[in-house]
């Protein structure tokens, strides 16, 4: 497993409110976790909290961007944007920022339990 960057690790620390943080290395970058939900992720060294319908607009609105990557000879997507550059000099920002990430992956994860069919 590769050694955590000092970034990571600064993260990690910055994060310690919202409890117990791990980071798992993936595809070349990190995953964060809290409470076993994927909610951030560090790619390119760089820090991006998950979005999703809910949370997307306040992101867009602010001028934020989404990690993008090349997958294929293409440029792909994902739902994790960047939170406010001032956000990562600040803990309470951060976690504020962190927080929508972790709001998201529990929204995620409460689609997935719903039951499906019989008139529901």
């Amino acid at each position: 497993m590769p050694r955590k960057s000092e970034y990571v690790e600064y993260l990690v620390e910055m994060l310690q409110p919202l409890g117990e943080i791990r980071v798992k290395s993936m595809f070349g970058g990190w995953g964060f976790y809290a409470d076993e939900r994927f909610f951030a992720i560090v790619g390119d060294d760089a820090f991006y909290v998950k979005v999703d319908d809910v949370s997307r607009p306040e992101f867009d609105a602010l001028g934020l961007k989404p990690f993008r990557f090349e997958m294929r000879g293409r440029q792909a997507v994902m739902d994790y944007y960047l939170p406010p550059a001032a956000a990562l000099d600040d803990r309470e920002l951060l976690c504020t920022w962190a927080r929508k990430g972790l709001e998201a992956a529990e929204r995620a994860a409460a689609k997935k339990k719903r039951p499906r069919g019989k008139g529901r």
